[in-house]
């Protein structure tokens, strides 16, 4: 037996919790998305920086909302 060293309490295994190391790893890719947003914004706020076959996809893809809208 070992203490769990993400919740400290105790695992019948010699290995943290497997749901506790599951919440850790959704955890960390969640604060990986939330850093990653600003920079996803900027891209969308200076569109001549990016390349023209993306720009190209989304003028194409802004088309496709506003007909369907």
């Amino acid at each position: 037996m070992k203490i769990c060293s993400i919740c400290h309490k105790i695992s019948a295994t010699d290995d943290n919790h497997t749901d506790c190391k599951e919440k850790l790893r959704i955890e960390l890719e969640a604060e990986d998305f939330k850093k990653s947003i600003p920079e996803k914004l900027d891209m969308a706020k200076n569109a001549n920086d990016i390349q023209p076959d993306l720009k190209a996809l989304m003028d194409h893809m802004a088309k496709e909302k506003k007909i369907q809208s």
